[in-house]
């Protein structure tokens, strides 16, 4: 055999020639089971550190379309503000007349501040006579006009006597959007003590 050859070589006795073929034989065992074993480990450890990394890519691609969501419900808002509402009678009292509605009065109440960039504008008029197709129609133009406008109150009353005759209240409310505020105030330089 080539081994005894080997080993005589280096002048060792049988006793320690058999010790090293099995230390040799226990490195080369160990050489293929605990390589193999390791670099498994090592592939599973990878694995799962590319797993965290897959999810934490599409936790952040999912808070992109949600940034980018939230982005455009604030354009849509700041759009829907761009348009400041004219002043509510006209606006009411032109609406009405396209829909042939008499206006008898209409009242301007006091405006009201909703948060710090809100401002809340609020008209109530009162029809006399008015057909249900057509306050239906002027009800429905107001929502519809683009402006940041709502009807806040309705008050209907059937006249006794005339078919398809009532008297009606509504309320107009009007949200402007104020200038925006600044969002860090200067602080005061230090000073010395």
């Amino acid at each position: 055999m080539a081994l005894p050859a080997f080993m005589d070589r280096f002048g060792l006795g049988t006793r320690e020639q058999r010790n090293a073929t099995v230390a040799a034989a226990v490195l080369l065992g160990l050489l293929f089971v605990v390589l193999p074993l390791g670099l498994q480990v090592l592939a599973i450890s990878k694995s799962h550190s590319n797993g965290e990394l897959r999810d934490t890519l599409q936790k952040v691609q999912a808070a992109r379309n949600d940034i980018r969501a939230r982005n455009a419900r604030k354009d849509g808002i700041a759009q829907r503000y761009a348009k400041k509402a004219p002043p509510l009678a006209g606006f009411l009292e032109q609406t009405a007349r396209a829909y042939k509605l008499d206006i008898s009065d209409s009242n301007d109440r006091q405006e009201l501040a909703h948060g710090k960039r809100y401002n809340e504008r609020n008209t109530v008029v009162h029809l006399r006579k008015a057909g249900m197709l057509p306050l239906a129609r002027f009800i429905e133009a107001i929502e519809q006009s683009g402006y940041a406008v709502s009807v806040s109150r309705l008050s209907v009353r059937k006249r006794s006597g005339e078919p398809n005759s009532y008297d009606v209240e509504i309320g107009v409310s009007a949200f402007d959007r104020t200038a925006d505020a600044p969002k860090d105030k200067e602080k005061p330089k230090d000073v010395p003590k």
